[in-house]
């Protein structure tokens, strides 16, 4: 098929061009704005896209496959309405061309999805499954998120959000789930949805795709999960916690045991937010291959992690740096939690952009001033391109940072932009000279491109 692409130069979106390429179609696109990464991978793949959107991009395409952040009033968008080309969105497209065929993992949830996908994956290929894979993310070996498999199966991360301008609902409802995985499930995306009731639809959607044959895992500890598969009946239902009666691995002071053998595992994960992702996707291995169980263990302990997730930027006997992208109340809390946990006697400084839809948004102003316990410094930055929401629902952030002081009675500090942290960060760091230290930075975004003056403050700070 000759396929086009608005919208190419997006991380999934241009994935999903090599994918359809390597399977043998024609494959073009456009995009507005193109930069590196993305550019540079679609040249090396040969895809060469148009700068720029023009009706006459579409000319003689079977098929257009329109990204999520287009919307009418793009010009190839009115081309293909007013001339009848086929159209689908880029879920739709996943699940017509990579999905028939194969038993889709689809691994889900509010939190979680991105490290839990790429962790099943390497497990599954580790023991020679050969799985198909489609994941918003990168492996912290540089391994991209995607890939086309020659098994049976094909694991892909369930995004809760809307698929495109017209088409609404969940992209997961387009992934054909034979096993589900629901990690999680709080209000999110408060750009698209109304409150958490809407995302509850959406999830039962989900479930009620799953066929008899195959089955569903769900965190135990989650009220809303729970809530959702009491009455479900029609395939199997598999709850999982760390440490309960069924569980595969318990956590205790920081060190994740396989319960059968009492072997101490050693993986790239911290935390016990993280240990639940262990232990679900290991549950979804053995469900495959149970004779395999020695080397899914293997795998667990082999796996490098994923980039900007828990990503130490900087490492000394005395200080570190980490990237990560917890930008939910939920995410902070566990993020802080957990290197609390793996680092006694460290001090935390934990700094915040506000920068997704939700984040953004004081629909989390309580839950935000709560989160950040555990930290000895708080920093938090206005919100990202502050004009994008009004002030009625724009979260108030210098609010924000005196209830963190009230909350946690440790240092709380507003930042106007993240470029004003480092020097912020030099009139604090001389107090933590004779300290091990974190610095832990969150954010769904760039931060500002402030990393590279981290890592030289976190270098130079003993002399301070």
């Amino acid at each position: 098929m000759k396929i086009f692409l608005v919208g190419i130069g997006g991380i999934a979106m241009g994935n999903l061009a090599y994918m359809l390429k390597s399977q043998g179609h024609d494959v073009s696109g456009s995009d507005q704005n193109l930069y590196p990464p993305m550019s540079d991978k679609l040249e090396e793949w040969g895809l060469s896209p148009k700068s720029g959107y023009r009706k006459e991009n579409v000319k003689g395409a079977d098929l257009v496959i329109i990204g999520n952040a287009i919307s009418r009033g793009n010009p190839e968008v009115e081309e293909v309405l007013n001339t009848g080309i086929e159209y689908m969105s880029m879920a739709e497209a996943i699940g017509h061309f990579f999905l028939k065929g194969k038993k889709p993992i689809v691994i889900s949830g509010t939190h979680g999805k991105t490290t839990t996908t790429f962790l099943t994956h390497w497990i599954l290929e580790s023991i020679g499954l050969k799985p198909g894979l489609f994941v918003g993310g990168i492996r912290k070996d540089g391994f991209p998120g995607f890939a086309l498999g020659d098994g049976d199966y094909f694991v892909i991360e369930g995004d809760e959000y809307d698929s495109a301008f017209f088409d609404k609902s969940s992209k997961f409802l387009h992934y054909r789930p034979y096993y589900l995985v629901m990690n999680a499930l709080d209000f999110d995306h408060a750009d698209i949805f109304a409150n958490l009731d809407a995302i509850k639809v959406m999830f039962k959607r989900l479930l009620n795709l799953v066929p008899s044959r195959g089955k569903v895992f769900y965190w135990k500890g989650s009220k809303n999960l729970a809530e959702i598969t009491k009455d479900y009946q029609h395939a199997p239902v598999e709850s999982f916690e760390l440490g309960d009666k069924n569980s595969i691995f318990k956590y205790e002071k920081g060190i994740l045991t396989e319960i059968r053998t009492k072997t101490k595992l050693k993986p790239s994960l911290i935390g016990s937010h993280n240990y639940r992702n262990v232990e679900v996707a290991v549950r979804v291995c053995l469900e495959i291959a149970p004779q395999k169980r020695k080397e899914i263990l293997e795998a667990v302990e082999s796996f490098p992690g994923v980039k900007r997730r828990q990503e130490n930027l900087y490492v000394s006997e005395t200080s570190l740096l980490v990237e990560d992208f917890a930008h939910h109340p939920v995410a902070i809390q566990e993020t802080i939690k957990a290197h609390k946990e793996a680092y006694p006697g460290y001090k935390i400084i934990s700094l915040f952009e506000p920068r997704s839809a939700t984040s953004h948004r004081n629909v989390f102003q309580d839950d935000f001033a709560k989160c950040f316990k555990g930290s000895d410094v708080s920093i938090v930055t206005e919100v990202y391109q502050v004009d994008k929401v009004s002030k009625s629902l724009r979260l108030n952030v210098k609010k924000l940072v005196k209830d963190i002081k009230s909350n946690t009675k440790k240092e709380s500090i507003y930042a106007p932009t993240p470029k004003d942290i480092p020097s912020l960060l030099r009139k604090i760091l001389p107090k933590y000279k004779k300290e091990k230290l974190i610095i832990l930075a969150m954010s769904n975004g760039a931060f500002g491109g402030i990393y590279s003056e981290l890592k030289s403050l976190m270098e130079t700070r003993e002399s301070l």
